[in-house]
């Protein structure tokens, strides 16, 4: 693995800010979001009697991840808009029909659902009360004029993710495993498991990815998003493996592996994490340094975005799609692991970038958007 790491030796190192979150611009995929974000002018006071509403899945506003990042959407249209917002947040699938019925009958203009798990519950609110307007986040099912999807193709940061784990790994073994078998985390592996594959073709080298095998779709699952002690137990498996780059998608799950990563580190070992859907460096609130990078799913613009739409009376079903052209995904800046991460690699990750948006490299993944 060192011999590998020596092919980045000399490159112009740019920063690794380079690789951090870029504008929400919605290019071919939506309007993009307007430069006023008070909605084209519109003052607080006429948007008053708007009510902006959401539902958690059954992770909570709470999960570091990708409920709390977009209930943040919500509350940035709140200040930006002047709105009135209302939130439901499910402590269990049962808990999904109630909270939507609850988020309608109070009269809100747009319910946002949170998750592919959501999906069937949206659609029978859609179908019964075609007047209201829904976005959904992670599932493009849905045909109704009143449903917005916003999905991701997380693959493709992933890609880079996973490339960057296993230009990084000293053992030459990385992980990932997953909260549920779903199409929104196997997106995430699949990706990852391409950047690691792509690294092995291009260096000769010989990285193995252990908890996810994407021919045959099978790989380490906790089957749910709250069981953290599954998550660090999994991660400690893995670790004892020879594993020191492991990435959970499993929301707050991935607690338990930010738990069990520290552990190893205190215990003398180079261990280190990739978080999804945020920031981990800015949102997980432990192990920051332990943090490799983020694959983040920008979902606080996007949802503010779909607000204003709907607010200005431009509320339409296109589905908005996230990808590294329009910025909706992301990797995140290396933050106290940059002076880990050779210059060299923070070129080549964005010319890996440049590569995927120009098609060059198409990153596959049987759940990415079509």
């Amino acid at each position: 693995m060192k011999n590998s790491l020596r092919k980045f030796s000399r490159g112009t190192g740019l920063s690794a800010a380079v690789l951090g979150v870029s504008a929400l611009v919605l290019s071919g995929c939506g309007a993009p979001p307007a430069e006023d974000s008070a909605g084209g002018g519109a003052s607080a006071e006429a948007n008053s009697d708007y009510l902006g509403c959401i539902v958690s899945d059954s992770g909570g506003f709470d999960d570091r991840s990708f409920n709390q990042s977009s209930y943040e959407g919500l509350k940035k249209a709140e200040a930006d808009l002047g709105i009135k917002i209302n939130q439901a947040e499910s402590q269990a699938e049962t808990d999904f029909g109630p909270n939507v019925d609850t988020m309608v009958q109070g009269g809100c203009n747009l319910t946002v659902t949170v998750g592919f798990l959501l999906a069937d519950t949206t659609k029978a609110a859609a179908e019964a009360n075609p007047e209201s307007h829904f976005a959904i986040i992670d599932d493009n099912s849905i045909d109704l004029p009143n449903v917005k999807p916003i999905i991701y193709d997380t693959a493709q940061a992933a890609f880079l993710a996973g490339y960057a784990a296993a230009a990084t790994s000293e053992t030459g073994k990385v992980a990932t495993y997953g909260g549920i078998n779903i199409p929104t985390v196997t997106i995430f592996m699949d990706g990852f498991a391409e950047g690691v594959d792509h690294f092995n073709e291009e260096t000769g080298g010989d990285v193995q990815l252990l908890g996810w095998d994407k021919e045959s779709q099978n790989g380490t699952f906790v089957g749910n998003f709250e069981d953290a002690a599954a998550g660090k137990t999994n991660t400690q498996n893995f670790i004892n493996e020879g594993a020191d780059v492991i990435m959970p998608v499993a929301g707050p799950v991935g607690s338990g592996t930010l738990d069990a990563v520290t552990e190893a580190n205190a215990a003398g070992k180079d261990v280190k994490a990739v978080w999804v859907d945020s920031d981990g460096y800015e949102t997980a609130g432990k192990a920051e340094e332990f943090i490799l990078t983020s694959v983040m799913k920008l979902m606080g613009g996007a949802v503010e975005d779909v607000v204003s739409a709907d607010v200005e009376g431009t509320f339409d079903s296109t589905p908005y799609v996230g990808t590294l052209e329009n910025g909706g995904v992301a990797l995140a800046p290396f933050h106290d692991q940059e002076a880990n991460v050779p210059a060299d690699l923070q070129t080549k990750l964005d010319e890996l970038k440049d590569q995927i948006i120009s098609g060059e490299i198409t990153v596959e993944s049987a759940a990415s958007p079509k």
